[in-house]
């Protein structure tokens, strides 16, 4: 069977600008409902204070030799550049670009960790129950990205995967796919295709919808599929910020994309 039939479905080139999702691109998916311009300015508060708790602030990028070179007023400059908005500092680290769909904003990451990143912030606001935004629901990483044609999606995931899934290594897991804007990946051909590459990595890792040890998060936006392999994604409510802040007794199912 080819790999185009596993994965389904056929799909229409279609140009992109700079400032668009684009595959090679890691980051943080982020979900809102409506006021994305809000949900931005909140993941780029949130990302950058636990950026700076997990990596420390960042750090300009000349050494003290190159400093000792600089004149007065390139060290003035340079001295007026740090002090400027946080919004500067932030796009350094992350930069936010067009996603694609409505109420999902993309967060570029840049020398961060994106699924390290993120598990620490839920894992926090897991333990402290403090609610840290209003607009935003959900924050996945996404630390890898492909082309959603089904040849691109099966050699780009039979090479990612491995990290998890190759043996000696074997897990329990579940696959989660979403697709927006896009119509040419069948959700069900897509997750038996995904299963199917996991299962020759290792024959010993084995499907678990229930309390899963790792979560293959594929997620489709036009004619891009971001990839990641989340743990805890259950206990922490499928990473939905509103949900892990709140007390178990009040936990719902609640809004999830």
């Amino acid at each position: 069977m080819s790999s185009k039939k596993r994965f389904g479905g056929h799909a229409h080139k279609k140009q992109r600008g700079a400032r668009e999702l684009q595959v090679g691109a890691q980051g943080v998916l982020v979900t809102c409902n409506m006021n994305e311009r809000k949900c931005t300015s909140e993941a780029f508060s949130l990302l950058s204070e636990y950026a700076d708790a997990l990596y420390g602030p960042e750090q300009d990028s000349l050494s003290e030799d190159e400093e000792d070179d600089e004149d007065a007023e390139a060290a003035l400059k340079k001295e007026v550049s740090q002090i400027q908005s946080s919004m500067k500092t932030h796009q350094q680290r992350f930069s936010a670009v067009d996603s694609g769909a409505h109420n999902v904003v993309f967060i570029r990451t840049h020398g961060v960790d994106p699924e390290q990143l993120v598990h620490h912030i839920l894992s926090d606001l897991y333990q402290t129950k403090k609610r840290k935004s209003r607009v935003i629901l959900r924050m996945l990483p996404v630390s890898g990205t492909c082309k959603a044609f089904p040849e691109d999606m099966e050699k780009f995931l039979s090479v990612f995967l491995e990290r998890w899934f190759r043996a000696p290594l074997r897990a329990t897991y579940q696959i989660c796919f979403k697709a927006r804007n896009s119509s040419h990946s069948k959700r069900e051909e897509v997750i038996k295709a995904v299963a199917g590459l996991v299962g020759k990595l290792n024959p010993l890792n084995k499907v678990d919808l229930t309390n899963p040890e790792l979560s293959i998060i594929i997620e489709i936006i036009k004619t891009v599929c971001c990839v990641s392999v989340l743990k805890d994604y259950t206990l922490y409510r499928k990473y939905n910020l509103q949900e892990v802040a709140k007390e178990p007794a009040n936990q719902s199912t609640g809004p999830s994309d």
